[in-house]
C-alpha cells in the first residue's frame, strides 16, 4: 500500500517544512509515502467560502486515481488513540487498498463532492490547528503508527 497526504497549499515555515521532511525520510522505512501539495488558488478574496470549497474540491478530485481509499482529515471526523490509528493502518494494509489518500482541506473544509467520495472521516483533535501544523502532525503519526505496528521503542503506552 502506498500512502499520500494531499494538502492545499504550500508551507512557507523553514522549522516545519524541516520537521515534516525529517518524519517523511522516517516513513521510507515502513511504506511508500508522498505529501502531495495542490497549490493555493489564486485571488480567493474575490471568492465566497462556497466557491473556495468548490475549487478546492476539483483540484483534490482530479489528483484522485478510481480506486484510491480516501480520507478526509476534518474537524468532525473519528478521534484516535496513536494504537488504535496503527490498528487503523494495518487493517487498510490487509484489506488491499493500493492507495490510502489523506486530504487536509482548506480553511473551509471540503466540497459536497469531496465528502461524498471519501470513504471517512479523521479529526486529529477537537482543537484547531493550522494546515501546516496537521501536515507535521499527520507525518508524525504514521511514523508512530509505524512503529507501534512493528513494536519498536517510539511510542510509549
Amino acid at each position: 500500500m502506498k500512502i499520500v497526504l494531499l494538502a492545499i497549499g504550500k508551507t512557507d515555515d523553514k522549522n516545519l517544512i524541516q520537521l515534516i521532511d525529517n518524519y517523511q525520510n522516517r516513513l521510507k522505512h515502513y511504506i511508500k509515502f508522498e505529501l502531495d501539495i495542490i497549490p493555493d488558488i489564486k485571488n480567493v478574496k474575490n471568492l465566497s467560502e462556497a466557491q473556495q470549497k468548490e475549487k478546492e474540491g476539483e483540484l483534490i478530485l482530479k489528483k484522485l486515481q478510481p480506486t484510491d481509499h480516501l480520507i478526509l482529515l476534518d474537524e468532525k471526523g473519528k478521534e484516535f488513540r496513536s494504537v488504535n490509528f496503527a490498528d487503523f493502518l494495518q487493517k487498510k494494509m490487509n484489506s488491499g487498498i493500493k492507495q490510502l489518500v489523506l486530504v487536509i482541506g482548506g480553511p473551509y473544509g471540503f466540497s459536497d463532492e469531496v465528502y461524498a467520495k471519501s470513504q471517512g472521516k479523521i479529526s486529529l483533535s477537537k482543537m484547531t490547528f493550522s494546515h501546516q501544523m496537521i501536515r507535521l502532525f499527520m507525518v508524525e503519526q504514521l511514523y508512530r503508527g509505524f512503529t507501534i505496528l512493528k513494536n519498536e521503542p517510539y511510542h510509549h503506552e
